[in-house]
């Protein structure tokens, strides 16, 4: 199959296997960020380092995350999607492999650098190659199938890896992850089309580059909606990084019982995903916005409630008394839930004025969510244990800051002109 056979345009048919393949390749990055995390104790064991040490891998993957997105961005809008994806994946492909043979947690950190840098064209690239083919209610609705396996796939990682380490060491984690590259490169040298033609393509100088940014970032759509994302990043981390401690710790649950509140909830946000893909051309991606963070502030609204009272409400333990743990579980669904609405509409109008550099609004946006999430984990890790209400508050605070932003989005057309700036 030839380069041009590969081709496909704006208004072109698309096959029903291309966002099912954008999928797979979108979920490589989420797949990778915490799938190992339950292995991290055994890690640290057998590599003769001090606990908590293991912690540095997901500092090292960030760090390769926010290089890697600011970097393909420009590289894919310079030099189309395909390749810088292909390579992409195969260097992912390459740094998973060096981490199930890693010596060494200094090693194994270098390794997690690497593959996060290459992992990232996962991230970046899908999104940009939505932009290059569709506009308005079709960019809506392709969108949706992306942002809810980047949304559910980090929640539902952890549960896999930690069944998975019943039966497997570590290392078949690594291993397992470097195959699925090898899938992802083998289906990007045979099927995946180019997406960006080349009289779309930029320039890749530095001075180019740094005033593709300097536009992006004075693009009123861009920067609103930008931050709606990026709190969602925000929102996700804080999550991931609390409800370990408040439903294991707290509510003594087992690993098992809590990988299954994993699935739960990644149930209801692929479920919020599926609505707002029914209701696109329905109803107006800013409606479906707002909607969705009305009933997340709602969600938090009521878990803070319940937070401050389970707080003043101990038991003679001075623990948290059972009797919340479902109510918390309800309130924590209803706010949680809609972020499968709120993802892909936000991303649609993130990219809705950056036609021709999708790419670095892209890999921009993808960057800031990630930023915004390791400072929600770090911030976290200050807060007092034992209680629900750092979480309720960390999550009001991103939900109120998301809505003010979307507020503060512009008013823009169902299909938006393309702009011709560099």
């Amino acid at each position: 199959m030839t380069d041009q056979n590969m081709t496909f345009r704006r208004g072109d048919p698309l096959p029903a296997w291309l966002p099912v393949l954008l999928g797979i390749f979108t979920a490589v990055g989420p797949v990778s960020t915490d799938v190992y995390l339950p292995a991290l104790p055994e890690m640290e064991r057998q590599l003769h380092t001090a606990a908590g040490s293991g912690s540095a891998t997901m500092a090292a993957w960030v760090i390769g995350l926010a290089i890697g997105q600011i970097t393909i961005g420009p590289i894919s809008d310079r030099f189309g999607r395909r390749w810088p994806l292909l390579l992409g994946m195969l260097g992912y492909t390459l740094g998973e492999i060096g981490c199930a043979l890693a010596p060494s947690m200094t090693f194994l950190c270098i390794c997690r650098v690497f593959s996060a840098i290459m992992a990232s064209a996962g991230l970046v690239v899908p999104n940009a190659c939505i932009r290059d083919l569709t506009e308005g209610d079709a960019s809506s609705k392709m969108m949706s199938r992306l942002i809810v396996i980047q949304g559910t796939v980090p929640i539902l990682a952890p549960m896999l890896g930690g069944f998975a380490l019943k039966f497997v060491d570590w290392r078949v984690i690594f291993w397992v992850t470097a195959v699925y590259g090898g899938i992802c490169t083998l289906l990007l040298m045979t099927i995946f089309p180019e997406t960006l033609a080349p009289h779309d393509r930029r320039d890749l100088r530095p001075i180019s580059i740094i005033e593709r940014y300097v536009y992006i970032l004075r693009t009123r759509s861009f920067v609103t909606n930008g931050l709606v994302w990026s709190f969602l990043g925000f929102v996700t981390f804080t999550y991931l990084t609390a409800a370990p401690m408040l439903f294991e710790d707290v509510f003594g649950m087992s690993p098992f019982h809590y990988g299954m509140l994993f699935g739960l909830f990644a149930i209801c946000m692929i479920g919020a995903s599926a609505i707002n893909g029914q209701l696109v051309g329905r109803v107006s991606t800013g409606r479906m916005l707002f909607s969705a963070l009305g009933v997340s502030l709602a969600g938090c609204a009521i878990l803070l409630l319940l937070a401050v009272v389970s707080n003043y409400d101990l038991d003679p333990q001075g623990h948290i008394k059972g009797m919340f743990l479902w109510p918390l579980i309800i309130a924590l669904i209803i706010t949680m839930g809609p972020t499968g609405i709120i993802g892909p509409n936000s991303m649609v109008g993130v990219l809705s004025e950056q036609s021709d550099r999708a790419g670095s609004a892209s890999a921009l946006a993808g960057t800031m969510q990630y930023l915004f999430g390791a400072v929600a984990s770090a911030l976290f890790g200050l807060m007092p244990s034992g209680t629900a209400v750092p979480m309720a508050l960390f999550l009001s605070f991103a939900f109120v800051a998301a809505m003010g932003f979307a507020l503060l989005r512009p008013n823009l057309p169902a299909v938006a002109e393309p702009s011709h700036h560099s």
